[in-house]
């Protein structure tokens, strides 16, 4: 696959988990895969991070997303994971911790960091590595994305990421109480985390 702006020509391994993901994922989630692997080499270039890991993380981030909700859910709970209660009570929150169980158990993939930005990507939690937040964020800005104030968005992952951090928490919580939905205990604790960073009280 012709990759739309970065170089991985040394990365070989990657048209495996491309090919894998092809197969398991509509055509629209595998681009937005792509979508996020490029944004987090990116972002790993800009923060000095591993590009190859990042890329990897993010490109496998979503790899659980369409799968059949009973597989997820039991995956979740194999998991080790320690999804809380109400991560199991919201579907959608179900295929990351299944995600990070799956690159685990059927990839072989043993990088803790890896499995943690899988884990963590759509509820973020408090003192986040860099990778882990580099996967949180090219989630939230990869090219296909369009809401409103993502040109914003964009501006602060690149400008400075812990910002950038507390901003995106900011706009999740008030995206998922929009939908008197549960907010899993990890979400508050990264909000009041990254909050010491945004001294501007700045939001989208």
């Amino acid at each position: 696959m012709k990759l739309r702006n970065v170089d991985l020509s040394r990365y070989e391994e990657f048209d495996e988990y491309e090919r894998l993901l092809e197969a398991r994922l509509s055509k629209k989630r595998f681009k937005h895969s792509i979508n996020v692997a490029e944004e987090c080499f990116k972002l790993a270039e800009r923060y000095g991070a591993d590009k190859k890991r990042c890329y990897l993380a993010g490109l496998l981030h979503d790899i659980m997303k369409e799968d059949l909700p009973d597989r997820q859910k039991q995956y979740m709970l194999e998991s080790g994971l320690n999804p809380d209660p109400a991560e199991a009570a919201v579907r959608a929150l179900w295929h990351g911790v299944a995600g990070g169980y799956y690159v685990r158990e059927k990839l072989g993939i043993n990088d803790e960091e890896i499995i943690g930005a899988i884990r963590y990507h759509t509820v973020g939690c408090a003192r986040m590595t860099l990778l882990e937040k580099i996967v949180y964020l090219g989630d939230m800005i990869s090219e296909e994305r369009d809401y409103k104030g993502v040109e914003k968005m964009r501006e602060y992952c690149y400008s400075d990421i812990n910002l950038a951090m507390s901003i995106a928490l900011i706009y999740q919580m008030q995206s998922v109480a929009g939908k008197c939905a549960p907010l899993p205990v990890s979400t508050f604790e990264a909000y009041n985390y990254y909050l010491k960073y945004n001294k501007n009280k700045e939001s989208l």
